[in-house]
């Protein structure tokens, strides 16, 4: 069996020579980590927001953006039951979030749950430039406040 070798056209992305696109992705650059980055956040503000985002993914509570083709879609009447981790999850992230309070959780759900960038943001919540980021540093030590960080 031969390889594809450079020169033919499927290595290089299909026919008529077509390349391959590829695409890197810089973990700093999450609206966390690029405040991280920058010195904006410190250890425990970084900290917090990191388990918030964890806790949200373990929930489950990312929206799709696809149907699910499979037996156990919703609304069959056949979806499996939520595991117990995830529901803990759950419970977790909705806790934490109503910790942070009123005001400051919107920010907070936005950038760090769903990862939305620091302008979207203001802009979805009409808010002037920059006031985002200081909502978010206040909503961030609540945070790690309701997570017991040192």
């Amino acid at each position: 069996m031969e390889r594809a070798r450079p020169e033919d056209g499927e290595a290089r992305g299909g026919a008529r020579g077509r390349r391959a696109r590829s695409v890197t992705v810089n973990l700093a650059e999450e609206p966390l980590g690029w405040l991280r980055a920058r010195g904006l956040v410190d250890d425990r503000q970084w900290a917090a927001g990191t388990q918030l985002r964890a806790d949200f993914l373990r929930a489950g509570l990312v929206p799709r953006v696809t149907m699910r083709w499979d037996a156990g879609a919703r609304g069959t009447g056949d979806a499996p039951d939520p595991t117990l981790a995830q529901i803990q999850a759950k419970r977790r992230t909705e806790a934490a979030l109503d910790a942070i309070g009123p005001g400051l959780r919107d920010i907070a759900w936005r950038l760090l749950c769903m990862g939305e960038g620091m302008e979207t943001a203001e802009r979805a919540l009409g808010w002037p430039a920059r006031a985002g980021r200081v909502v978010l540093l206040l909503a961030l030590d609540r945070l790690a406040d309701f997570y017991r960080l040192a």
